[in-house]
């Protein structure tokens, strides 16, 4: 059950992140400015963000084994939309609206994961779901190569009918927990009790930060690189995909040394350590080795941060409230992503610098450190 709902999020995720690596492309094909790119690759991060609060209910409601599989057909629709149909800067704002719904797997594999595993295993367990973020990095490796060699249609073509295959199989193999029981309630009461619990709110600004750097880097670095760098789209597609990668397998040991220690120790040490290196970032030195140190370091963090904050989640949400937590939580998360892209392009169009957008990252790692070390500690801790 595990291997099928990571492998539905990775699918789904791909479909998510199709247009980020085209960015470029697209500001040359359709003269677009740095602000206008900066809102078509963050258009699908805002949708599958929000969208999480009503997906990750209703699986609580329904379970993954209607959901996963609604989720991966619907997305097909805007997948092929953006391929085959969008011409312009409109009609990529629509195809990415809807495109958004990809992201918003995570909020119905989340709970379904949970559900499976004992409460020390969890941590690590979603902390492996959580590697379907990969399908970040392969839409990175693989879309500017895809689109050269079988036109720009070519990849997205690829992940509809992948789309298409994983909602068979899910429908036919997919099994939720034994026990699993519907949650009383309509959808908006459980969702306005859910945002009441101090803990759901305290969880959300941890995964924006955590999260929400890792999306913002993923769609947003093949953009920096080639306007800071003068790297080529497919170098700067390709280093963004080892970005992508090392934040995805970090994932994974954010929530085993959660499971090992405790999730805040483990959150503190991981902001702390991604505000350092954005203020490495800032300064703008060589790309190698120092730039990429610093970047490799941020994906480092920032997906290790990103494991343990569910750990969290499954530490203090309530069992029959996991979906409802993970939707407005992972809804945060992709908030956070959705934000500073458009700093970014903000910042560059009015400075002609990154700088003032980095030094941002650094105080909100810092930030978030501080608030987890402090309020989340106390609330986490046994009894509270």
């Amino acid at each position: 059950m595990l291997l099928l709902a990571t492998i539905g999020f990775f699918v789904n995720f791909w479909a998510w992140s199709l247009i980020g690596p085209l960015g470029p492309t697209y500001q040359e094909d359709l003269a677009l400015t740095p602000i206008q790119l900066s809102v078509a690759v963050a258009v699908p991060v805002i949708v599958g963000s929000l969208g999480r609060i009503p997906i990750g209910a209703l699986t609580d409601r329904l379970g993954a084994r209607v959901m996963f599989p609604l989720v991966s057909i619907l997305t097909i629709i805007p997948t092929l939309f953006v391929g085959l149909v969008a011409d312009s800067f409109v009609m990529i704002l629509i195809g990415g609206f809807f495109l958004g719904l990809g992201g918003t797997a995570f909020a119905v594999g989340v709970p379904f994961v949970n559900a499976w595993f004992a409460p020390a295993r969890r941590g690590t367990a979603l902390g492996i779901f959580g590697m379907g973020n990969a399908g970040t990095a392969v839409a990175a490796f693989t879309t500017v190569s895809l689109a050269e060699r079988f036109g720009r249609a070519g990849p997205f073509v690829l992940v509809a009918v992948l789309l298409a295959a994983y909602a068979v199989v899910a429908r036919i193999l997919l099994r939720d927990a034994p026990g699993r029981r519907a949650p009383a309630g309509s959808l908006l009461t459980r969702t306005v009790a859910t945002l009441k619990i101090p803990v759901t709110r305290q969880l959300a600004l941890i995964y924006a930060m955590g999260f929400g750097g890792f999306v913002a880097f993923s769609v947003y670095l093949p953009t920096y690189l080639t306007t800071d760098y003068d790297l080529t789209r497919a170098d700067a597609s390709f280093r963004t995909a080892g970005f992508v990668v090392l934040a995805v397998a970090a994932r994974p040991l954010g929530g085993w040394l959660s499971d090992r220690w405790h999730p805040v120790p483990v959150l503190t040490v991981c902001f702390t350590v991604a505000g350092l290196a954005a203020v490495l970032a800032a300064l703008k030195l060589e790309l190698l080795p120092v730039g990429t140190v610093a970047f490799l370091t941020l994906a480092a963090t920032l997906g290790a941060a990103s494991g343990a904050c569910f750990a969290l989640v499954a530490k203090v949400a309530p069992a029959d409230k996991v979906g409802s937590v993970t939707g407005i939580v992972g809804a945060a998360g992709g908030l956070g992503g959705f934000f500073p892209p458009l700093v970014m392009g903000a910042v560059y169009s009015s400075t002609g610098a990154y700088t003032i957008g980095f030094a941002l990252l650094a105080l909100s790692a810092f930030a978030v450190a501080a608030f987890t070390w402090g309020p989340v500690r106390r609330a986490s801790a046994p009894g509270a």
